[in-house]
């Protein structure tokens, strides 16, 4: 529900500007919005640093080499831009445990950052093996007006729709 002293930005108006930000990328940039190699690449500094002998021999990392590029700036400003959004609407607040989780299964935190870290190795393993982080791909294909990517938009929000509804249904604990 919206307050009347919300700042927040309509969801209209952030899915305009991330639409034009994207068709900015693609038309002058080539680039189209994606994360995962990040991620990866992040994995690859930190190994880099801890057994660099070995980073060296991984074939992976020769593939995806541990560098900063626009994907890793590109983080580097979501995370920035949705700490900037969240202080200057009023909304920031850290909390290991979201109210939602904590009114279905309980406050208690090893619990909840057990289950995110087993959800994120599933949910990055799924976009390596597919080559591809969902999201990106799927905005990156509705640009191009891929039937592909409206089809795999409308499947994955379906698959979080139902997912959600199976782990929330029944209201609190």
């Amino acid at each position: 529900m919206k307050m009347p002293d919300d700042k927040s930005w309509s969801p209209y108006t952030a899915g305009a500007l991330t639409g034009l930000v994207i068709i900015l990328a693609a038309w002058l940039a080539g680039q189209y919005f994606g994360t995962t190699s990040t991620f990866v690449r992040a994995v690859g500094f930190i190994e880099q640093a801890l057994t660099p002998e070995r980073a060296a021999e991984t074939d992976y990392f020769k593939r995806f080499i541990p560098k900063v590029d626009w994907q890793m700036m590109f983080v580097v400003g979501i995370l920035a831009g949705s700490f900037i959004s969240a202080v200057t609407s009023g909304s920031f607040r850290i909390s290991a445990v979201p109210d939602m989780w904590k009114s279905r299964f309980g406050a208690g935190k090893f619990k909840r950052g057990l289950v995110a870290f087993i959800g994120g190795v599933f949910l990055m393993f799924g976009a390596r093996l597919a080559g591809s982080c969902p999201s990106g791909y799927a905005l990156g294909a509705l640009v191009q007006l891929a039937v592909s990517g409206l089809l795999f938009v409308f499947c994955f929000f379906a698959g979080g729709i139902i997912f959600a509804n199976i782990l929330y249904r029944g209201g609190n604990k």
